[in-house]
């Protein structure tokens, strides 16, 4: 048997803690039933060792950045007696005072990246990712990405057959996605340099408009080498990469909320060359334009 703990920590999400212990469930259903075990644990932990540890969301508490000793010294101890230790979205920031994650691949939900890269600098985070399989350590992204942590599972312990089984009793989609298909450009704000802000809203309401590093240096009444060296820091991106970003998140709102074709999306977001436009949204989306209207835009909008 595989034997595995869901850890119902204080404000964890429990549709997730719940929902991974019905989807196990469902596995062992299965002819042959699938090898699973599984209990759900709180911060009072049993002494025995698992094969796998799960640590779901969480709500929005702090506790994720302050996990109990307890808790902590558990983690490590399962880790050391052969678990896999796996968190979905803030349960990630739990697995970061438990272990050692210097040089490891890790996700966590986009929204929390940047707070993350704070807490742990030495890691390998690729926010873009909605799971990652790093062995003995398997991470996901989104509030809800535990199903794809749970559906990884079945298939890596039972079978990918198993697997899709499940996925289908669940209606779920089993095929492979990223966390980037989601994302919502939301620039830093907070930097405190008033030349920067007033720069961004510029942008923000001029994001069509061609905009040249030399001119932004004039808008901030700085020199081109003093701005950039400014902006970068206040904006984590440099002026080129932000106003990528910028267009593309404008161009996400009118493919979800506007029957506009995908040419006249292009041209409005500021791209007279539909297929640089083209090559632009899959780098940062991961998804063609038609695609991504395909998944989350209205139905009667017209390609």
């Amino acid at each position: 048997m595989i034997k595995i703990a869901i850890v119902s920590y204080p404000d964890s999400l429990q549709s997730a803690v719940f929902g991974l212990a019905e989807m196990f469930q469902l596995a062992n259903r299965n002819d042959p039933p699938a090898p699973f075990q599984c209990d759900i644990v709180t911060e009072d932990v049993p002494s025995r060792a698992y094969n796998i540890v799960i640590l779901p969301p969480n709500l929005g508490s702090e506790y994720t950045e302050q996990a109990s000793d307890s808790l902590n010294t558990w983690l490590c101890d399962q880790k050391q007696q052969g678990a896999i230790l796996c968190a979905a979205c803030a349960g990630c920031f739990i697995l970061g005072q438990s272990i050692d994650l210097t040089g490891r691949r890790v996700t966590t939900h986009w929204a929390l990246a940047d707070k993350f890269r704070t807490a742990f600098p030495k890691t390998e985070l690729d926010s873009d990712k909605i799971l990652i399989n790093d062995g003995d350590l398997i991470t996901a992204g989104g509030l809800m990405a535990w199903v794809d942590l749970g559906l990884e599972l079945i298939a890596q312990f039972s079978s990918p057959t198993i697997m899709r089984k499940v996925g289908k009793t669940m209606v779920v989609d089993t095929a492979r996605r990223e966390q980037r298909f989601y994302k919502r450009f939301s620039p830093r704000r907070d930097h405190g340099d008033q030349a920067i802000l007033n720069l961004q809203n510029h942008l923000e309401e001029h994001y069509h408009q061609p905009m040249t590093v030399s001119k932004m240096a004039d808008f901030c009444g700085l020199e081109p080498r003093s701005f950039l060296r400014h902006f970068t820091k206040c904006c984590q991106l440099t002026p080129k990469l932000y106003q990528q970003q910028l267009r593309i998140q404008k161009a996400c709102d009118l493919l979800e909320g506007t029957p506009q074709t995908i040419d006249q999306i292009s041209y409005h977001v500021g791209y007279e060359d539909i297929s640089a436009f083209r090559r632009t949204f899959v780098k940062v989306m991961g998804l063609t334009p038609r695609d991504f209207r395909n998944r989350f835009g209205e139905a009667s909008f017209a390609l």
